[in-house]
């Protein structure tokens, strides 16, 4: 069972790297994820993670203050609109799909802003 959890944490953890380029796949959830599942499958990666220098900092500061800090929420926001507005007006030729892509940018943006925003 450790094999898998460890396995499964690593997938989360590669889906939270790609979210840092890539604005509509979440990149904290997924640390969060693996920080669970390495918790319960190995130590040594826990602490890995937890010590990383970049991916270890969205897992503490969500962990201790549940906040977002601002300059990622303005990042995150700002690319999700310019990602999905650009597939909106210059890939979607249904009317229907070009509405999907619109409501889920406000999706995305309200999730994004219901978090408190950190400010160090």
């Amino acid at each position: 069972m450790k094999y898998l959890l460890s396995a499964l944490g690593i997938v989360s953890l590669a889906l939270g790297v790609m979210g840092v380029f890539l604005p509509v796949l979440p990149t904290t959830p997924f640390l969060l994820l693996s920080a669970a599942l390495f918790f319960r499958s190995s130590p040594r990666l826990y602490e890995w993670l937890l010590s990383h220098p970049r991916l270890g900092v969205y897992i503490r500061n969500f962990r201790e203050y549940k906040a977002i800090p601002l300059r990622v929420k303005i990042v995150s926001v700002s690319l999700v609109w310019i990602t999905l507005l650009y597939c909106a007006l210059f890939v979607a030729q249904a009317w229907w799909f070009r509405l999907f892509f619109v409501l889920l940018a406000c999706g995305i943006t309200a999730h994004i802003l219901h978090y408190k925003t950190l400010r160090k």
